[in-house]
């Protein structure tokens, strides 16, 4: 993309003068106050005052003239535009004290530092930068840069930045995208006409918001710009690996708002689309997304602002610089009332999916707003309106619903407030046609070698090009699978230049072409092509030096050429002259030679050399300084020569060179290194003692400064010549560099040293060194390369290996590194390299055995990895076994296991196991040594293993006794059986006495259970579960007593202290008693009463006990020191659950008056005969009144016909049995209980038939004192007796 600037017709002369501009107005302002003053003095009267103030003027005049003033412009250049070869004067006016120089002088501009080839990212910003020098440097007068991108000059915007000065031109992208893709040209305005620099900027594709969808549309323009209609127009993405683009979705924004309005509900697939329904005179914005299979894209950069009004309406319409609009009319059209019909009504655009109706509106309009009414008829049908919703400005329109197949006529009509016109012409018939579709395929891609990071692609562009807007070139790497786009945007020529690809790298490239309906299908592949620069001839040698001379001929060194040519130099050709000559003679045709015979002693020569490669000869270097041909005979050894640098770093280097061809009058003993940076003359010596080798490695360098060296040989007779200044050379390592790596091949075990170079050309070789010495063909090592990858192999590396080792890459920048093997590195690697030349097949396990089912024992190993390959044997006690008779033996590639099965393990089985693999070179063994109680142990475990099969072939328990404890707190004994049959029984023993349950076990359910409710101390023993029929028997023993019996406590705790309800007071004739009711209580639970943090220990006055579902703490005749905090805390080995109540404030007195009670009326025992009614009354007290509940075998009693209980008025409380039966018989109680507590009294009741004893009274249990016998209903009491605290009626 390199341009020749060309002188150019025109000339350009400029120079800046809006600086200048408000000085010479004040300049101006003087001096016309100046000759008003004159005109002043020249009218004054008296002439003799004229006389003095001339005398004044003139005076002051001389005095300003004697001011120092800085030379200054009161009339600037003005700019100047004149045909080529036409005559042309400059004008400037000047002021300064002294008097100014003038000096005329065109500008010069050098460019150096250009940008290179930039890469950037959608949504990302780039800069391209250029220095220059310019001569003169005028501040006030910068030169005229102007950028191009693909030709079409560029302005300042929100998207285009420049800016001139401080020596640099600069352009900032602060928003890519890829509309700015192109060749961007910078323009430099010189003396001799322009002067350019050209490079490519490419924008590849944001990351899209979903995987897979495609990139976003470009080039977005806007066309046919009418009131209510515009043609938006776009280029395609390029799609390498994405799915095909299914159409595209069109969005506007109305200026000022961020709002987007999709235009089209479904996607177009053309990149044409007919924005209709806009406003009259609004701006708007317009852009367009992508859409394929896997997602919409990013939306494209929006277009340019276009404001809805057509081509009649902007001619009558013209703007003001003050933003309004002046409106024009012509002729008689204010005489106008309804508007002319239109004309050239035709079809401008014909899709699959839509046509385009124009038409050129009415000559004769009105000044009434106008507006249009479109018909369309098919074949000999009527006409139909097709806008019935919307009225039309524009003189176009998009017409969508078309049937395929069906020819059609348009007409259109102009309406405004007066009327309609008559109908225009009719349209020609037109039906709807399919789209061209894609251009053709290009053909004959070429791609051929161009730079090292870039390669020149060319095809034959596409035969049907169909509206043809570029091609997309697209490139892959040789053996890879997925292609990268080289260009984002299309290029309209048929040449490209692919830049960004890697040095050495083999690629081919494909080209498609793109229209308006998409991509074409992809070209044919070009061939492979690697990444080198073009072939060349190559650059001069330089650098010619002079090694010795023995009077009739001279031996000469030069310095290769910078640049090879892409081939590899061959060959040198040297000529020769006398210095009073200026023809040169050719010393060689054929090969090269560093001597030149057949001198004239004491005669000067000059040489130059060239260079020659597949290409060619290339050019002759610089002639040398004059040479004189004469003996050396200085005892001092001649200059070093051929001076070269490796394993260039940003702090060190290693400089090396050749021996002196001349040593003097005797051999060199050393060299001394000098170095300066460069352009400076002050060498320093690195080393203090001569190096008696031809490298030295320099350290402590400057990152990024520049040094030159020279070399000074040394004999016993002193220091010899300097050699040639070396090339200069910068401290920074090349990009990429990597350093060389030891290594072991996994495969072979070999040693080795590798490089990967970071770059490589086609003729590059990779040379290695020990100790900078090159290696020939040494047994001791071999070098292979493959790619940019080289190997150094050592074959049996030992300590004479030890060493520094070198690498340098031939037709490179100087790709080098170098690597020294010590002794411990070797020794590291020679242990890795035996493992892998004899490997051992890593185990996860060892070998192990584990007891099986039948009393088989299994003998295993677990290797990490095994090939199907693999072999292997077992040992015991030195004999092999094989699978067979009582042996199994088998492995899983799959898991790594090897392993042996012996079904008949015995005491013959005691001794040594050992298993030997080999997997390929691998292999490796393990032992096991089963003896003493190890063995025992497995065979104990064998034996137990056969019994539990022998077991298990008649009826088992395939689960053991066991214990649970229900959510009702009863403990359930549960086991689960297998193998059984409908005649097994199955029986429950506990200390060898059979337990007969209520419920028969049911052995087919497969589980049987024997519950064992109020669980306490009485319950431990030992119980057995019996399984048998006819094939055996099967027994299961559970001792509960021990550390079993209290881990059922536990559990029960565990449910009942979950269970347990808050402490509840209840009042008692010896005091007052706390009670926790809960699921289940036995005093075996460890239960603890507290008070105030203090445990409490059961006496007299403190009674701890409790019931079945309630625990309690009877506090006998309570005072004020019982009152405080009481808990109960339940511990169930894991938890403890804790319950109290608060005693504080609450005294006896006042818990017994309020307290619900049985204030009298009730007996101990009530005996009655049959068919008599029995009446039990009694008083109840409490406040608030108590709630009373009646019981009867501690069941409610419900109140019916029969059993009729009263409570009247809060304090008296009867239960009436009528007609009673034996069946009523029973204990009877009634509860009485409100917040502040409550009272249980019982009673029991006997029910004799006639004719009968009177039954004997049982106690029963009272809570009150005595009172009068309650009434009864029916006949008179018989009989009362009292004996030892019983209160007893008989009812007869």
């Amino acid at each position: 993309y390199q341009r020749v600037s060309t002188n150019k017709q025109i000339v350009f002369l400029f120079t800046l003068h809006e600086k200048h501009t408000e000085k010479l107005r004040v300049t101006l302002h003087s001096q016309s106050n100046c000759l008003e003053l004159q005109t002043l003095l020249n009218n004054l009267p008296n002439a003799m005052s004229c006389v003095q103030v001339r005398e004044m003027m003139t005076r002051r005049v001389d005095y300003l003239d004697e001011i120092p003033r800085m030379p200054d412009f009161l009339l600037a250049l003005r700019p100047h535009t004149v045909w080529e070869k036409t005559p042309i004067k400059l004008f400037c006016t000047v002021q300064g004290n002294p008097r100014p120089l003038i000096h005329a002088s065109k500008l010069e501009v050098g460019l150096f530092d250009r940008f290179p080839v930039t890469f950037g990212v959608e949504g990302e910003s780039a800069t391209l930068v250029c220095s220059m020098v310019v001569v003169p440097d005028l501040p006030n007068l910068p030169p005229i840069a102007q950028w191009y991108r693909d030709d079409k000059l560029l302005t300042p915007s929100k998207l285009v930045e420049m800016s001139v000065g401080g020596g640099k031109a600069r352009l900032t992208l602060p928003h890519l995208a890829k509309d700015d893709e192109g060749l961007y040209t910078l323009r430099i305005f010189t003396k001799d006409g322009t002067s350019d620099h050209s490079a490519y900027l490419f924008v590849s594709d944001a990351a899209p918001t979903t995987a897979g969808a495609p990139g976003a549309p470009m080039s977005v323009k806007v066309y046919d710009v009418g009131s209510d209609y515009v043609l938006v127009a776009w280029k395609p993405p390029n799609t390498v690996n994405e799915a095909p683009i299914t159409g595209y979705f069109v969005d506007r924004c109305e200026a000022g708002s961020d709002t987007w309005v999709q235009c089209n509900d479904a996607p177009v697939k053309v990149c044409k689309y007919p924005a209709h329904g806009l406003h009259v005179g609004r701006t708007y914005y317009f852009r367009v997304r992508a859409v394929n299979k896997a997602g919409i894209s990013r939306p494209s950069r929006k277009s340019d602002k276009v404001i809805a009004l057509d081509d009649a309406e902007r001619l009558r319409l013209e703007g003001t610089k003050e933003g309004k609009y002046r409106i024009h009319t012509a002729g008689d059209v204010g005489h106008v009332t309804i508007p002319g019909e239109p004309t050239d009504v035709h079809v401008s655009e014909i899709f699959k999916s839509y046509v385009v109706l124009s038409w050129t509106p009415p000559s004769r309009r009105g000044r009434a707003p106008l507006w249009y009414i479109i018909e369309k008829v098919s074949g000999t049908g009527a006409w139909r309106r097709i806008n019935t919703a919307v009225k039309l400005h524009s003189p176009r329109y998009p017409v969508f619903d078309l049937q395929d197949g069906q020819k059609y006529q348009f007409r259109v009509y102009s309406v405004n407030a007066n009327g309609s016109s008559e109908a225009s012409a009719p349209s020609e018939p037109v039906q709807k046609v399919d789209e061209d579709g894609v251009p053709s395929a290009p053909t004959h891609v070429v791609a051929t070698r161009n730079t090292k990071t870039s390669v020149f692609v060319q095809w034959e562009a596409s035969k049907e090009q169909k509206s043809l807007m570029g091609y997309y070139i697209d490139a892959r790497v040789v053996g890879a699978k997925e292609w990268f786009a080289c260009n984002n945007k299309p290029f309209k020529h048929t040449r490209f230049v692919a830049h960004g690809l890697i040095q050495g790298e083999t690629y081919v490239f494909r080209v498609q072409a793109v229209n308006v309906f998409g991509l074409s299908e992809e070209s044919q592949e070009s061939s492979p092509v690697s990444v080198q620069p073009a072939l060349a001839i190559p650059s001069a040698p330089y650098g010619i030096t002079m090694l010795s001379s023995d009077g009739s001929s001279i031996t000469l060194a030069w310095k290769s050429p910078k640049h090879s040519g892409g081939s590899r130099i061959n060959a040198y050709y040297i000529d020769q002259r006398d210095v009073n000559d200026t023809v040169w003679t050719e010393v060689n045709l054929a090969a090269v030679t560093e001597r030149v015979d057949n001198l004239t002693e004491g005669n000067y020569y000059e040489f130059r050399v060239q260079a020659g490669n597949l290409v060619g000869v290339g050019l002759p270097s610089d002639p040398s300084p004059p040479l004189k041909c004469e003996a050396w005979t200085m005892e001092e050894p001649g200059p070093a020569y051929d001076l070269r640098f490796s394993e260039v770093r940003s702090h060190s280097l290693v400089i090396l060179w050749k021996a002196p061809v001349y040593t003097g009058a005797s051999s060199v003993t050393g060299y001394f290194v000098d170095m300066a940076k460069k352009g400076s003359s002050e060498f320093v010596t690195l080393n203090q003692e001569t190096v008696n080798r031809r490298y030295l490695q320099v350290t402590g360098l400057e990152e990024g400064e520049t040094y030159v060296f020279r070399v000074r040989a040394v004999n016993a007779k002193g220091v010899g010549k300097p050699s040639e200044l070396s090339d200069p050379v910068c401290a920074r390592p090349l990009p990429g560099t990597k350093e060389i790596v030891a290594g072991v091949d996994e495969e072979t075990g070999d040693i080795f040293l590798s490089l990967e170079a970071c770059e490589v050309s086609e003729m590059s070789e990779f040379v290695w060194s020990k100790n900078y010495k090159t290696i020939g063909d040494c047994p001791r090592v071999s070098v292979s390369t493959k790619g940019r990858t080289s190997r150094l192999t050592f074959t049996n590396p030992d300590k004479d290996d030890l060493g520094r080792y070198s690498v340098f890459v031939t037709d490179t920048d100087g790709v080098s590194s170098s690597y020294t093997l010590t002794e411990d590195t070797l020794n590291t690697m020679l242990e890795l390299s035996y493992a892998i030349r004899h490997p051992v097949v890593p185990l996860k396990h060892g070998l192990n055995y584990e007891v099986l089912e039948k009393g088989h024992v299994r003998f295993w190993v677990q290797a990490e990895k095994l090939s199907s390959s693999v072999s292997y044997r077992f040992i015991f006690n030195d004999k092999e076994v094989k699978s067979g008779e009582g042996y199994k033996i088998s492995h899983d590639v799959a898991t790594g296991i090897i392993q042996m099965t012996v079904d008949n393990f015995t005491r013959a089985s005691e001794g040594t196991y050992t298993v030997q693999i080999h997997d390929g070179k691998a292999k490796t063994q393990s032992s096991l040594v089963l003896v003493g109680d190890v063995f025992k142990a497995a065979l104990k475990e064998a034996e137990f293993q056969r019994r539990e099969h022998i077991r298990k072939q008649g009826p088992h328990f395939s689960e053991y006794l066991d214990f649970t404890v229900t959510e009702d707190c009863t403990v359930l004994l549960t086991c689960k059986v297998a193998n059984v049959k409908k005649e097994t029984t199955f029986q429950w023993y506990k200390d060898d006495e059979e337990i007969v349950p209520e419920t028969p076990p049911n052995v087919m359910s497969g589980a049987c259970g024997l519950p064992v409710p109020l669980f306490s101390r009485k319950d431990q023993g030992v119980y057995k579960a019996v399984l048998s029929d006819n094939r055996g028997k099967d027994t299961s023993a559970f001792d509960i007593s021990g550390k079993v019996f209290d881990d059922i406590i536990n559990a029960l705790a565990r449910v009942a202290g979950a269970s347990a309800s808050d402490l509840v007071l209840q009042c008692t004739p010896e005091g007052i008693r706390l009670q926790c009711y809960m699921k289940y209580y036995t005093e075996e639970m460890k239960t603890i009463w507290k008070h105030k943090e203090s445990k409490i220990a059961s006496s007299e006055r403190m009674r701890i006990g409790g019931a079945a579902e309630m625990a309690w703490m009877q506090i006998c005749d309570p005072t004020d020191r019982e009152k405080g905090l009481y808990s109960i805390e339940i511990s169930d080995g894991v938890k403890t659950h804790v319950r109290s109540f608060d005693l504080s404030g609450q005294g006896k007195h006042r818990l017994v008056t309020y307290r619900g009670r049985v204030l009298g009326g009730l007996p101990d025992v009530a005996t009655i005969m049959e068919d008599k009614s029995l009446s039990l009354t009694c008083t109840v007290g409490g406040e608030p009144t108590p709630e009373v509940t009646w019981l009867k075998n501690e069941q409610e009693v419900e109140s019916n016909e029969h059993t009729r209980v009263t409570f009247d008025g809060g304090k008296f409380s009867s239960l009436v049995i009528n007609q009673v039966t034996p069946d009523d018989s029973g204990k009877y109680s009634i509860n009485v209980r409100n917040k502040y507590g409550g009272e249980f009294v019982e009673i029991t009741v006997s029910v004799y038939r006639h004719g009968e004893q009177i039954p004997e009274p049982k106690l029963g249990q009272s809570h009150f004192t005595r009172l009068p016998p309650p009434t009864l209903q029916g006949e008179p009491v018989a009989q009362q007796t009292e004996e030892k605290g019983l209160c007893q009626w008989l009812l007869t």
